[in-house]
Formats: structure tokens, C-alpha cells, sequence
């Protein structure tokens, strides 16, 4: 009686026998089609939700900016000087928001899209890499949401009391600091995520970022003074802190990424 040969058994681990890539150019353009077409279809139901649930959210867009006049013992009121301003905020909002509850099916079906194409240990690290950009950039926006904006906020408005001005905020323009420092900080909080990419391709190594920390700090102070919208040291500290903190988690990305490097080529 005789055994079957091993070398006759496929083996599922050989990434030269997984179905990488083998659509057809006119496939990849009717799959695109498809994506794109339930994406779009997505952000429209969720602008729809989002407009629905507008009113809510300007009230709650609202409170860092009021709470700020309240404290500072000013009028609790924000305006806007065009007829349509409140309407077009409010559907600015809701467009937003659309996008906000829309995301997480968009991405999926971006992540539908390029699956196909990569091998079982790239779709696990593009997935990985993308829920951890993810979180990372939704914590940027509550950590601005409820630390930044506060104090950023009290410091404006009591910055020229004693004096014969009187803050006069405009709606649009508020929305505007709101959303510039909101993303802003979003997109600063991506940090860890671009020294994965940057260690991936062995342009950055945690010896050289430790090495240079000194260096990575003068750079983060010059990014804060750009992004602080007051001219005061201790804002900029407020915005420095995280950075900082992101930067120390980047050197241990870069670590595990090295160590798993070495762990392959072992």
C-alpha cells in the first residue's frame, strides 16, 4: 500500500498559488464602476441621515464656542450675516456628517476593490493599516474636540477683555476655525502611521529616530507655531504634547516593524 506523495499536495501558504491579481483590465474598470457606485450611494444616504440630524449637531458644534463666551461673561451668541448662512451651514454640516457615517462603508469597499490584488499577508497589513488610521484620526478629532478647543477657545475670547472691543463671532467663520483645527489635529495624529510606511521601506529605523529625538523636537515646535491660531507659548505647548507623544509611538512602530524584518529574514 502506498502513501501519496507529499510534494502532490498544493500547498495554501505558497503565495505563488493564491488568485493575486488575475482580473483583467476591464474587469478591474466594471469592479471600479460597482465600488464607486455603492460609495457614492453610501455618502448620499448618509447626508441624508446627516441632514436629518443636523440641528442636533450644531448644537453640539456650538458648546465649545458658547461655553467659552459664558465664561468669559459675553453675550451666548453666535451669528451669521447672511440670510442663508444658517442654512447653509447647516446643510454643510449635514454633508459632513453624511461623510463621517458613510466612511467605514467606503472604506470597505475601497478595501473590496484592492483585496483582490494583494496576497493573505498584505490584505492583512493594508487592513491593520487602515483601522489604525482610522482610530488614530477620530482620537485626533475628539482630543481637539475636548482639549484643545476649550482652552483655544477661552483664551480668544479673554484675551481683550478690558479693552474697548467686543467679540462679534460670526457663524461661518467659527465653523471654519472649528473644522481647521479638528482635521488639523486629526491628520497630526496620523504621525505613527507614517513612520510605519516610512520604516516599511527602510527609509527610518527607531536607532535613527531615537538618535535625532532632539531634532524631531525643534520640528514639532516649528509645526506647532504653523498650525497654533494664537500667538500664545502655552497653546503651542498644548499642541506640541501630543505630537510628542505620537512621535515616542512611531519609535516603537519603527521597532516592531524592524523586529519582525529580522524575524522573516531568520
Amino acid at each position: 500500500m502506498t502513501t501519496p506523495a507529499l510534494h502532490e499536495v498544493p500547498d495554501v501558504t505558497d503565495e505563488s498559488q493564491e488568485p493575486g491579481g488575475r482580473m483583467s483590465f476591464f474587469e478591474h474598470l466594471a469592479d471600479l464602476r460597482t465600488r464607486l457606485f455603492h460609495a457614492f450611494a453610501a455618502i448620499a444616504i448618509g447626508a441624508f441621515v446627516g441632514v436629518g440630524v443636523a440641528k442636533y449637531a450644531l448644537n453640539f458644534v456650538a458648546k465649545p464656542m458658547t461655553k467659552a463666551l459664558h465664561d468669559a461673561h459675553l453675550e451666548e451668541k453666535i451669528y451669521y450675516s447672511h440670510p442663508a448662512g444658517y442654512l447653509n451651514l447647516y446643510l454643510q454640516l449635514g454633508l459632513y456628517l453624511g461623510v463621517v457615517l458613510a466612511s467605514p462603508y467606503v472604506l470597505y469597499q475601497i478595501w473590496l476593490f484592492i483585496a483582490p490584488g494583494l496576497y493573505r499577508h498584505e490584505r492583512r497589513a493594508v487592513g491593520g493599516f487602515v483601522a489604525a488610521s482610522v482610530g488614530l484620526f477620530l482620537s485626533g478629532i475628539v482630543f481637539a474636540y475636548y482639549v484643545i478647543l476649550p482652552y483655544l477657545l477661552r483664551f480668544l475670547m479673554t484675551f481683550s477683555q478690558g479693552g474697548p472691543f467686543t467679540p462679534w463671532i460670526n457663524a461661518e467663520e467659527y465653523f471654519d476655525l472649528l473644522l481647521l483645527v479638528m482635521v488639523g489635529v486629526g491628520v497630526v495624529f496620523e504621525l505613527p502611521v507614517l513612520i510605519f510606511v516610512l520604516a516599511l521601506f527602510n527609509i527610518v529605523t527607531p536607532q535613527f529616530l531615537w538618535k535625532n529625538f532632539r531634532y524631531a523636537i525643534v520640528v514639532i515646535s516649528v509645526i506647532a507655531m504653523i498650525i497654533t491660531p494664537t500667538p500664545d507659548a502655552l497653546t503651542m505647548l498644548i499642541f506640541m504634547a501630543p505630537m510628542i507623544v505620537l512621535y515616542v509611538v512611531g519609535i516603537g512602530v519603527a521597532w516592531m516593524v524592524l523586529r519582525n524584518k529580522q524575524k522573516r529574514a531568520a
